[in-house]
């Protein structure tokens, strides 16, 4: 097991920069999944941390070495790829071992003992004689988790390993791969564009766009309070809904009010409020936190229906404010609603978002308003404040 930092580590590809500037540290047997959007550097910065590419700038250490010189052999580190990288003409046992029987560090008795160890941990023991065109894509991908467990690494690596496989059998092997972790306590890194692997995966979550990071929090975390209106759109779906308004001050004392031309919905009241009066701002909420009610409240707008999507166990309808598309949720999957017609939508209090319409950075989460519960946007105001 061990640390991994980066350190203001830069990879470019000629005229092109993947990643710039990054600076992390990612503890001793905790679990990160880098998660963004395609292009985004997260695949780029595994490569960098396995040794595959050589960063252009900054530092790359593991545990208590500086490992930014050494080769992808020298670091400690074991990794899965995309498309498991098995030899078709080898058995299950042979891709395993590959590797490690050519090299001196361990005799014939040891690489046995750790396939056999492997292999009871990954529940492949009656795979072992078999090939991979005779094994379904869970068993190989477990023959290609078993090949970098024989290595006893310091770190695991993971790049999109669940992607060929069939939802079903996704989260079959997430559930597999938690229980894995557990036991094993192994640091591991584990890539995907997948948002719902990110959050049923990680101790921590690292969302990066544009060769950069944008947050890195627990996933309930990130998903309450996310630092900026990227991370609030890419997390979450269908994604957070996002409307153009003001804020401005309520018709009493301590109030203020998210004005749209279509709408008015009051604001609990917190200090980061007061710097944004008279603002624009972008107004969010998502869509469980934005539900159909049979008439009109304090907290409500109306949406012009466009079409509804039956989930079975929800109703997903999708609608506008003004030239905004909205999508909002009903636990009723039986309710119909027609294409045109007005419904109203009631938002939840302790679930509205602000962010800066320029920067999107987050300005205001109500969650919490007037208990005294920290929030990244109420922080970044008071900061904010104490500079002015």
């Amino acid at each position: 097991m061990a640390r991994i930092e980066l350190q203001d580590v830069t990879k470019r590809f000629d005229d092109v920069t993947a990643v710039e500037g990054l600076t992390i540290e990612l503890r001793d047997g905790e679990f990160v999944v880098l998660v963004g959007p395609s292009g985004c550097g997260k695949s780029t910065t595994l490569r960098l941390i396995s040794g595959l590419e050589t960063v252009s700038a900054g530092r790359v250490r593991i545990g208590d070495r500086d490992v930014t010189d050494l080769d992808a052999a020298q670091r400690g580190v074991s990794m899965v790829f995309q498309d498991y990288a098995l030899f078709p003409h080898m058995t299950a046992r042979r891709n395993i071992t590959f590797g490690i029987t050519s090299s001196n560090d361990f005799d014939g008795d040891e690489i046995d003992r750790r396939v056999d160890e492997a292999a009871r941990t990954l529940d492949i023991e009656d795979l072992l004689d078999r090939k991979p065109s005779e094994l379904s894509g869970g068993e190989q991908q477990r023959v290609a988790i078993g090949r970098t467990l024989v290595r006893d690494p310091d770190v695991f690596l993971m790049d999109e390993p669940l992607s060929n496989l069939d939802a079903k059998l996704r989260v079959q092997m997430r559930a597999e791969l938690q229980e894995l972790h557990r036991e094993l306590g192994t640091t591991t890194v584990y890539v995907t564009h997948d948002q719902e692997e990110a959050m049923t995966l990680a101790d921590r979550v690292v969302v990066m766009a544009g060769g950069e990071i944008m947050q890195v929090d627990p996933p309930q975390r990130l998903y309450d309070y996310p630092d900026n209106q990227f991370v609030a759109e890419f997390i979450g779906s269908p994604s957070m809904n996002v409307v153009p308004v003001a804020v401005e001050r309520g018709r009493r004392d301590g109030e203020y009010v998210a004005v749209h031309r279509d709408f008015e919905v009051p604001l609990p009241a917190k200090p980061s409020l007061e710097p944004v009066v008279g603002e624009p701002a972008n107004f969010g909420v998502r869509p469980e936190d934005a539900t159909p009610v049979d008439a009109p409240t304090e907290y409500s707008f109306d949406i012009e229906v466009s079409v509804t999507e039956n989930l079975g166990d929800e109703l997903l309808i999708l609608g506008s404010v003004g030239d905004r598309d909205v999508r909002v949720r009903s636990e009723n999957p039986r309710e119909e609603f027609e294409p045109g017609e007005t419904v109203h939508v009631e938002c939840d209090p302790d679930r509205l978002h602000l962010f800066d319409p320029e920067t999107g950075e987050a300005l205001y989460h109500s969650e919490g308003a007037g208990e005294g519960v920290a929030d990244p946007a109420e922080a970044a105001a008071a900061s904010r404040g104490s500079e002015s």
